[in-house]
């Protein structure tokens, strides 16, 4: 199985990738093991897809990184950052 994920940094910030091992990548991700994240650190899992093709994923990584691929995912992840949302203001 292959993955492709997405992250999110206590600032905000969202990281999308694929791996073969999600459990592996996303202790890498925390420990500061990737230059591209190691300083939003540390990060959660807010979404995840399996495939079975390393293709598809990576595929699918490119097209949640663009501008149809992101507002896709905001909508699909709508409640989830209202609630976020919601919560930073009540804060």
């Amino acid at each position: 199985m292959f993955y492709t994920y997405v992250l999110k940094s206590n600032s905000g910030e969202l990281y999308i990738g694929y791996t073969h091992d999600l459990k592996r990548r996303f202790v890498e991700h925390n420990q500061g093991l990737n230059l591209s994240t190691k300083k939003y650190k540390p990060w959660v899992i807010i979404y995840y897809e399996c495939c079975l093709n390393q293709s598809d994923a990576k595929r699918r990584e490119r097209y949640l990184k663009t501008t149809q691929g992101g507002r896709l995912l905001k909508r699909r992840l709508k409640d989830y950052f209202y609630k976020e949302r919601s919560k930073d203001l009540t804060s």
